[in-house]
């Protein structure tokens, strides 16, 4: 078991979202918090709605793509506390929305370097500290599409793919070195924030061509697919972190996905692929 009372948790991409929610469940826990992000008004808000629990905060802009500044985040914290006990690597990006043709490097580097190596640059700068505290955890965000791939997501996958391997083999090292650090990968399914539409917004602001296919995209997942509520998600995320659970499988969704990959792996690509059509009519 992990308690969040009384703990000293960091939740990064803590403006908006499954991160804003995370933070004010473990406020309501009783847990001290940390929080960051890039959206600055959106991380001043999260920090009123803490304080009006009366919670302890500290904020701070961070890029989780950027390490020298996660490592001295991470001291930051350390200093601000005296201990950090929980680290939730939440930050991330939605990406995709083009096959893998012409998917450009920039949204592959993107991508993969905030859902990805932010994930690794969290852990790393704050795990030295998760041991010396006695009692750490480790809770690092990946996807339904850490699980089960699907056409046109290639950046997002690689990158939730890769948090369910690098927080696997940290579980492993983590058990095979007798530390006192659990280790825990959440896999959400459809939650309902602005990731999607966030998405479609960055490639709009940096001159990308939108076309009227991923607009299409983008409409689809808010009306039909991202339907829990962030604040159930984040629910879900901490009951699962107090149960000690090494996965943490976030709705229905992604309940199903892990079933249907682990029962018919041959089969899978085919349902994807036919989901894609319907939805989208694309794949």
């Amino acid at each position: 078991m992990s308690s969040v009372r009384g703990k000293v948790a960091v939740v990064t991409g803590a403006g908006s979202g499954i991160g804003r929610q995370l933070a004010l469940e473990l406020a309501r826990r009783g847990a001290r918090l940390a929080i960051s992000d890039v959206d600055d008004p959106g991380l001043a808000e999260t920090a009123v709605q803490l304080r009006a629990l009366d919670a302890d905060v500290h904020t701070a802009h961070l890029d989780v793509r950027d390490r020298p500044a996660v490592e001295a985040y991470a001291a930051t914290v350390a200093g601000h506390f005296g201990v950090v006990h929980q680290v939730y690597n939440n930050a991330g990006v939605a990406g995709g929305g083009r096959s893998v043709l012409d998917t450009d490097w920039a949204a592959y580097e993107r991508t993969i370097g905030i859902d990805l190596f932010g994930v690794i640059h969290g852990t790393k700068a704050f795990l030295p500290r998760l041991i010396a505290s006695g009692d750490g955890h480790v809770v690092n965000v990946s996807s339904l599409n850490g699980i089960m791939a699907q056409p046109s997501l290639s950046d997002y996958c690689a990158a939730k793919f890769g948090v369910r391997g690098f927080t696997e083999t940290l579980r492993a090292e983590m058990l095979a070195g007798g530390h006192p650090v659990q280790v825990s990968v959440v896999h959400p399914g459809g939650v309902r924030t602005g990731i999607a539409t966030a998405a479609l917004g960055h490639a709009q602001q940096h001159g990308s061509a939108v076309t009227a296919q991923q607009q299409a995209r983008t409409r689809t997942y808010n009306e039909k697919l991202l339907k829990m509520s962030a604040q159930q998600a984040a629910r879900i995320v901490v009951d699962g972190v107090e149960a000690g659970r090494p996965r943490i499988l976030v709705g229905t969704d992604a309940k199903i996905a892990d079933l249907l990959v682990r029962l018919a792996p041959r089969l899978y690509p085919r349902v994807t692929v036919g989901l894609e059509r319907w939805l989208f009519g694309t794949g």
